[in-house]
């Protein structure tokens, strides 16, 4: 359950950031509107993800998957490039994760 709200979390956030993308500093309300209360729900989301876990090990979790669906997202929609220095950098999040989860798996 903890990873299903972490990925929640950072769906969240990265959508709320091509909201705050769209929101052009501030001057267009309606996706002004959609970045806060996706990045409530996200920190909603994140706090339940935390309980019982260990704080820096799931905000990492968190982080981690926040940057690689927004360099997917940032692709897809915004047409950004992805050089082989960006992938090799999502590859070192990706190895991060999965080193991290071993740490933080009980029993």
């Amino acid at each position: 359950m903890q990873l299903v709200l972490s990925l929640g979390a950072a769906l969240c956030f990265v959508l709320g950031g091509v909201f705050m993308k769209h929101a052009d500093g501030l001057r267009h309300l309606p996706s002004v509107a959609g970045f806060m209360l996706l990045f409530a729900i996200g920190a909603a989301m994140q706090s339940l993800a935390m309980r019982g876990a260990e704080l820096g090990a799931t905000y990492i979790l968190i982080l981690g998957l926040e940057a690689i669906l927004a360099f997917g997202l940032g692709i897809v929609m915004f047409g950004e490039t992805a050089t082989w220095m960006k992938c090799l950098a999502v590859v070192t999040i990706v190895a991060g994760i999965v080193l991290l989860d071993g740490q933080t798996t009980p029993g």
